[in-house]
């Protein structure tokens, strides 16, 4: 592409930096316009990266060698003893995974946007086409024409709508409560560390589940450093709601009532400023993109966080984008190329998402019946043959694989 081309990108978080990076290295000419007139590091808790991905960031310099992470390479299924409060381990399952900080990988990526404008609290007040088929985005500032507009708003994206009207999210009957804590709620609990520290952790109970793993701290939670002694406890735990309750502290209620001892008192030692409550729910539009705009990250689409791609779609589509406008020729013809295969991936993301919330939350297996076999033939089922980065192949299983039909956990 031309260096001429203009591109502008409503959002400043990871999609719009990592949108920003990815024009930026195909020779446009960048500006992002975040209506938060604040820092956004603080955002957001914990996320993990396929190594593979983490790996192609690094070395196309859209994150920095020295972002720290925290890999681990399995999955630890725990649940509690029947009639007692003690731990029970179900399976291990080969499961390679890259956590990051939300805060420092935004941060990471800002810097790697260096040269891109951005505008910090600058919302987009309209967005239309000119006469040439140009998109015109306008703020305080007055208006500009773009030859490509990102829409990277977020799961409630303005931009959406432009390309997908009257869409709306689809909600599933449950929640989740989500943290990042200091490791001192571990104090007292070593073999529960000791486990995080080469495994990140999936904990049913009756009626869902909740996954734990470490991530690095910043600088805001500790000693000031980001070195690999300096770590949180990131948790999301999802369960329906209580009736008649306040949702945000009914986790440690939940917990007490379902987890085993360790694990119900480090949630509890969270303390309730530690652990923000959101509902969950999905949405994808029908086409990504048509010139000039485009939709990247949870503007995009949003999968229930089961999945774990709402920073990973937002990296992979900046990574099509650069792509294709590389290849060219023209920036519609790119756009055309991108909507062809992130509408397909993130279409393919929702349907996965909504069978993991099927068989980890709303028709959840007899936990205290499952060892390593079981879990291996079930999540052969909810997988139901669609390859995803958190899964590898598990060891071979008693039965074959179901179809998408197959009955998970009734």
């Amino acid at each position: 592409m031309a260096a001429a081309l203009r591109i502008g990108v409503i959002g400043g978080s990871i999609a719009g930096c990592a949108a920003a990076v990815a024009g930026s290295r195909a020779g446009a000419d960048v500006t992002v316009y975040e209506r938060s007139g604040a820092e956004l590091q603080d955002r957001g808790f914990g996320i993990v990266i396929p190594p593979p991905l983490h790996a192609e960031l690094v070395g196309s310099g859209y994150l920095g060698a020295d972002l720290p992470t925290a890999p681990v390479g399995t999955r630890v299924w725990l649940t509690r003893e029947p009639g007692g409060r003690s731990t029970r381990e179900l399976a291990r399952q080969p499961s390679p995974v890259t956590p990051c900080n939300w805060g420092l990988l935004w941060r990471s990526l800002r810097a790697s946007a260096a040269t891109a404008r951005y505008l910090r609290g600058e919302p987009v007040t309209s967005l239309r086409a000119d006469a040439t088929g140009r998109a015109v985005i306008a703020s305080a500032r007055g208006e500009e024409p773009y030859d490509v507009v990102v829409g990277a708003d977020g799961h409630a994206s303005a931009t959406r709508p432009l390309l997908a009207p009257g869409l709306r999210p689809e909600p599933a009957p449950y929640l989740v409560w989500r943290g990042a804590i200091p490791l001192g709620a571990l104090a007292g609990h070593p073999r529960e560390l000791d486990l995080l520290r080469g495994a990140w952790v999936t904990l049913g109970f009756p009626g869902g589940h909740g996954i734990f793993y470490l991530i690095p701290g910043g600088p805001q939670d500790g000693d000031g450093s980001t070195g690999a002694g300096n770590r949180l406890l990131a948790y999301a735990i999802y369960g329906r709601p209580p009736e008649g309750a306040e949702p945000g502290p009914y986790v440690q209620e939940l917990a007490r009532e379902h987890f085993p001892a360790a694990w119900a008192d480090i949630v509890a030692r969270g303390g309730r400023r530690a652990t923000a409550c959101h509902p969950v729910a999905d949405v994808q539009a029908p086409r990504v993109a048509r010139p000039p705009l485009l939709l990247a990250g949870d503007a995009a689409g949003v999968t229930r966080p089961h999945t774990a791609t709402g920073a990973v779609k937002a990296l992979q589509d900046a990574l099509c984008l650069e792509r294709v406008l590389r290849e060219g020729p023209d920036p519609a013809t790119a756009l055309e190329r991108y909507a062809d295969e992130r509408t397909a991936a993130g279409a393919r993301l929702v349907e996965l998402g909504r069978r993991m919330g099927r068989a980890l939350v709303e028709e959840v297996p007899d936990w205290a019946a499952m060892g390593q076999d079981e879990v291996d033939v079930w999540f052969r089922r909810v997988l139901a043959g669609t390859w995803h980065y958190l899964y590898e192949e598990p060891r071979e299983a008693a039965e074959p694989e179901a179809g998408p039909e197959a009955a998970v956990g009734r």
